[in-house]
């Protein structure tokens, strides 16, 4: 079996993807990601993409993800504003804060669905109101959560990363590829 549907509409996914020789079926899932009241960073990347996954109504395994910025075990989700994301960023700036991506696998229609969380600490340099609103100004932040990308302009913004990289763009692939491979899915 080499096929596979990605309940994503990240492009950063299916990048990630693409990049090690995968290339799956995209049909994105609509659940609502609205933070539960109380509910904790790890638990609320589990229950949304448990949901993508369990959405996906087609016969093939589906992947999904969900990737969650916390601070403080704050969820930082994405910028409604720029406001928003110069606030996100104000609070990031010279500190450590966790970066959880769930990513979830039904292998197939009723399955049961497996789930695995990867976090990486990222490390974020001191930095000036002038460059975070700078940064802002690009518009890269608006679609990310934690107002950042690190696979672009938001990479300068990082001091260290202890972890996987790819978890931070959007997709911890070497676990991705653990959690398909007893599916035969298999990069070429």
């Amino acid at each position: 079996m080499s096929g596979f549907v990605l309940a994503s509409r990240s492009p950063r996914r299916r990048d990630l993807l693409a990049a090690v020789g995968l290339t799956p079926t995209v049909m994105a899932s609509d659940v609502d990601e609205t933070p539960h009241p109380d509910e904790r960073p790890v638990g609320y990347g589990l229950r949304v993409a448990c949901a993508k996954a369990s959405a996906c109504l087609a016969p093939e395994p589906v992947l999904a993800a969900d990737t969650v910025v916390a601070l403080d075990d704050e969820i930082f989700g994405k910028a409604p504003d720029a406001a928003g994301a110069v606030a996100m960023l104000r609070r990031l700036s010279g500190r450590r804060h966790q970066v959880h991506t769930a990513v979830a696998l039904r292998p197939s229609l009723g399955a049961e669905v497996k789930t695995i969380v990867v976090t990486t600490q990222v490390s974020f340099r001191t930095l000036t109101l002038g460059e975070i609103e700078r940064y802002v100004e690009t518009k890269e932040p608006m679609d990310k959560a934690g107002a950042y990308g690190i696979q672009g302009r938001g990479g300068a913004l990082v001091a260290s990363v202890e972890g996987s990289y790819t978890n931070v763009v959007g997709l911890p692939v070497a676990e991705t590829l653990a959690l398909l491979a007893p599916l035969g899915i298999w990069p070429c």
